[in-house]
């Protein structure tokens, strides 16, 4: 026999019986695997166990509650707590429900939306650059251009203080106590002509306030009656070999689509309103500075918000401001005036160059009581150019 075929046959026999022990040791000590029908006993993960002692603390009293069904628990999570629902569950229902107890009046209102919400929404709710105003609108709904707020056409009264109590104010939310959230509500149905300036909101009359547009709203039925006649094969023949562009963006902020017109664009824009009266004389015969006037167009952004004046101007947030000089406080039919304002005009004082000097520096501290929350002018010569500017819009 060879020296390899020795080396290689010992070799062969070692492993045959390694192999041979390593079985037998197997078959006698390993448990044996279940048949099928023993794998349909009950899940161990759903095993029933003693339950662990409850710890202290409220927020994991009830970590070991038993699901519902036989006692059997997962072992994951818990139920929440009755706090922790209530904490997510703040829902108001417009009938009411939900609702805490508590009250709000519009005076306080207008100080807490002052602080908390003129900084997006103005002063009286008009809103400030791309936030949305809250109110005013009534009557666009038809428009091109409809003005949605909550006068015009929110429904419910309850959508207002739920999303106030809920997201408001904004990088804030949920800081407001209850009574606050009624204040708020309360100014923003006043701002919306909806209420009296001594109106008090609270749980008891909240469902008695009618919303304007609680009429305008109709249950969604396209599921049923237009879902069905989109989901068909689309139409893949017959189209157009390129498409024409049929109309325009008519907004003042598109973006000119050449440089030409966007030196035309910019241009108008940075040309004044033409005033309604001669450089030199307006209404009335009143001598007038147009320099100044120019200037106190400038001013007057401030108060666009609320007031309009020119060709077309009609009662906003504040009433329209053509022909002011000369009218009677509160001289406007139609327009909601404080009780002072009011009261001024009966005692027959009227605006001229020196009463709105006086009003414009500080509106509240001439007249006690107004609802325009504008802390007044900053300087004489924006007063002066205000003046001036109103001049321009006086009829002969």
């Amino acid at each position: 026999m060879s020296k390899s075929l020795k080396l290689y046959g010992g070799s062969a026999l070692g492993v045959a019986v390694v192999l041979t022990a390593a079985y037998n040791f197997a078959d006698r000590n390993v448990t044996a695997y279940p048949e099928r029908a023993a794998l349909a006993g009950p899940d161990p993960m759903l095993a029933e166990r003693a339950p662990e002692p409850e710890p202290s603390g409220g927020l994991i009293a009830a970590a070991n509650a038993e699901a519902s069904g036989a006692g059997a628990v997962y072992g994951l999570g818990r139920e929440a707590l009755p706090q922790e629902i209530a904490a997510w569950d703040v829902n108001v229902m417009p009938d009411g429900r939900g609702l805490p107890e508590g009250s709000g009046s519009v005076r306080d209102g207008e100080m807490l939306f002052s602080q908390n919400c003129a900084v997006c929404h103005g002063e009286f709710a008009e809103g400030v650059g791309n936030w949305p105003p809250l109110a005013g609108g009534d009557g666009t709904l038809a428009d091109e251009d409809p003005v949605k707020t909550v006068g015009s056409y929110w429904p419910y009264l309850s959508t207002v203080w739920d999303y106030v109590h809920r997201s408001m104010p904004y990088g804030a939310a949920q800081t407001l106590t209850d009574d606050e959230v009624y204040a708020i509500t309360a100014y923003i149905l006043y701002s919306n002509f909806l209420v009296e300036s001594d109106f008090v909101l609270s749980d008891e009359n909240f469902t008695e306030v009618e919303m304007p547009n609680a009429d305008g709203f109709i249950v969604d039925d396209r599921p049923e009656t237009e879902y069905v006649k989109w989901r068909t094969e689309p139409c893949m023949e017959n189209c157009k070999d390129e498409v024409e562009i049929t109309m325009r963006a008519t907004i003042l902020d598109v973006t000119p689509e050449d440089e030409a017109e966007a030196e035309t664009t910019e241009q108008a824009a940075a040309e004044p309103v033409e005033a309604a009266a001669p450089a030199d004389e307006g209404g009335d015969g009143m001598q007038i500075d147009m320099a100044l006037a120019e200037e106190g167009e400038g001013v007057f952004r401030q108060c666009k918000a609320c007031h309009m004046v020119g060709e077309g101007a009609q009662n906003r947030v504040g009433p329209q401001l053509n022909d002011l000089i000369g009218r009677p406080m509160g001289g406007i039919d139609g327009f909601r005036y404080s009780a002072s304002m009011e009261e001024m005009g009966e005692e027959g004082m009227v605006w001229n160059e020196e009463t709105l000097a006086e009003f414009l520096v500080k509106p509240r501290d001439y007249v006690e009581g107004t609802t325009m929350s504008f802390n007044g002018l900053r300087s004489d010569e924006d007063v002066a150019a205000v003046i001036e500017f109103l001049k321009t819009h006086q009829s002969d």
